[in-house]
């Protein structure tokens, strides 16, 4: 991992949020902030077929539709600790994971307020057409999070393009 800077004052734990087949960059700059600030990692899985009951992310959800219950869905979770487990493997950092419900902003803003998280980390969208029109149709996470956090909110770009005929 490389250098980071880090903010001083920050004394909760960093939240990153991770899904199924996420870059390994978002885990590996969340882990980077959190070791050289000497916090612990939280990593939140957001299951967005299912819903809470009672209003928190972490309590008691259902399935949205209860008839279409995925089963690649109910083992995201699992394979997505397994990943973790592996890329933090030789990393001096605490960390864990939690599954929250619910739309992932609001799931992810909550869950921050909850622990106390000094920062929260997402990565940016992929550049495929898919991505582009979910973005406009629904906005992006990390739009969500940044017009509506008092905490920071680190973006970092999974597939960065720097233009080639740039001489800077």
């Amino acid at each position: 991992m490389t250098g980071t800077s880090v903010p001083k004052g920050l004394v909760g734990p960093v939240l990153v949020g991770v899904m199924p087949g996420q870059r390994p960059v978002v885990v590996e700059r969340a882990a980077e902030v959190a070791l050289s600030a000497g916090l612990p990692l939280v990593c939140a899985f957001v299951d967005v077929t299912v819903y809470p009951l009672d209003g928190t992310t972490g309590g008691p959800s259902a399935p949205i539709d209860p008839d279409g219950v995925d089963d690649d869905a109910e083992n995201a979770p699992e394979s997505v600790r397994a990943a973790i487990a592996t890329q933090l493997a030789e990393a001096d950092l605490t960390w864990s994971i939690v599954s929250l419900a619910g739309e992932p902003a609001r799931a992810l803003a909550r869950e921050a307020e909850d622990i106390g998280a000094s920062m929260i980390v997402v990565g940016s969208r992929d550049r495929k057409l898919g991505s582009a029109i979910k973005e406009l149709t629904a906005g992006s996470i990390a739009r969500q999070l940044f017009h509506r956090q008092d905490r920071p909110v680190l973006v970092v770009p999974v597939e960065p393009r720097v233009p080639v005929d740039d001489d800077d």
